[in-house]
């Protein structure tokens, strides 16, 4: 069984993987156009995987390589969100091909970057690995609120720049403030866990009726008239697209602070952007992690903003969450393409 490693995992996480991948029977070719050791990586493994070379986010040339000489992939692995859309998956199905696309494994949670209608009308599997950075995420969660409300970086950088930035009021202690989670999965229930043992007053909202160890709140406007902190923590779907807008900071309580570490297109970055500049409305900072346009195509209405602290999609980017992702996708592939498809997380 053919398969294109899209990303490794970095670092000595990609040789785990390889051996992963390799100890399942999987024939396996490794685009090293992402990976840092190339020559060290090529002269490891040069007896058993193959390599290619493919910019990931040019659709043509990834289209080009999965049909590269009539061979094909059964399955494809990505890890940072590569867009595989309707045109991919037709040339990665087409019959022409001596190895036709079965499996796509991403070795993360979200799956917005599959276009999972082209995926279900070609027969392509689309698995994932829900749960294995939720650690990771709540924890970055925490440092991007205590980031915001100790005003960290200001003093950084006022404090390498040789001058003494005495605050100017008091800060809050997270004790003092309520968190309002939106989204219950294992990452916001991860988030309020730790949350509380903090001593925060911990509210939770979640469209979906779920059992989870904290205060329901019945709805969103609720939730964000109540919260002194809102995190989120939910999938990219057409049903949670641009979810908080105009409307929706409106109702925050002034001086809140807004988290987003789940996807870009949840929140309304010009409308955030706007609110952001505005002192007489909500929120007063956000931290963000996740934008609409990523990578090379990063760009943000929120470039430039002193009270915005943003990072490079980053959350989940552990050791330990890699590695549980990486070898987890591994063996979900592993076992779709064998026709084992029992007990592993298909998305539809």
């Amino acid at each position: 069984m053919r398969v294109l490693l899209l990303d490794a995992a970095p670092g000595e996480l990609l040789d785990r993987e390889l051996e992963r991948l390799v100890s399942h029977g999987l024939a396996v070719t490794l685009n090293l156009r992402r990976v840092e050791d190339r020559a060290g990586v090529a002269h490891r493994w040069a007896d058993r995987v193959e390599f290619t070379d493919v910019d990931l986010f040019d659709e043509e040339a990834l289209i080009e390589e999965v049909g590269r000489g009539g061979q094909g992939y059964q399955a494809l692995k990505s890890r940072a969100g590569v867009p595989l859309r309707a045109a991919l998956l037709a040339a990665a199905t087409d019959r022409a091909l001596a190895h036709r696309l079965r499996v796509i494994g991403r070795a993360g949670a979200g799956t917005d970057h599959v276009d999972l209608a082209a995926a279900a009308r070609h027969g392509v599997a689309v698995t994932h690995t829900p749960g294995s950075n939720a650690n990771a995420v709540a924890e970055f969660a925490l440092a991007q609120l205590l980031a915001l409300t100790r005003t960290i970086a200001p003093y950084n950088d006022a404090a390498h720049q040789g001058r003494w930035s005495a605050p100017t009021a008091p800060a809050v202690e997270l004790s003092d403030l309520t968190l309002g989670i939106v989204g219950l999965g294992r990452i916001g229930l991860a988030l309020a866990e730790r949350a509380t043992a903090l001593g925060m007053t911990v509210q939770g909202y979640a469209r979906r009726p779920t059992y989870a160890p904290v205060r329901r709140v019945g709805s969103l406007d609720a939730l964000l008239a109540t919260s002194d902190v809102v995190s989120l923590h939910l999938p990219l779907t057409p049903d949670t697209a641009g979810l908080i807008g105009r409307a929706e900071l409106a109702r925050m309580r002034p001086g809140a602070v807004l988290l987003n570490t789940s996807r870009g297109g949840i929140v309304d970055e010009q409308a955030l952007a706007d609110a952001l500049r505005d002192p007489a409305r909500p929120p007063a900072a956000a931290a963000v992690d996740t934008f609409a346009h990523e990578h090379a195509a990063f760009a943000s209405p929120l470039l430039g903003l002193p009270n915005a602290l943003l990072t490079p999609h980053v959350a989940g980017m552990t050791r330990s969450a890699m590695a549980e992702a990486a070898l987890r996708c591994a063996d979900h592939v592993a076992a779709l393409l064998a026709g084992r498809p029992d007990g592993i997380p298909v998305v539809t």
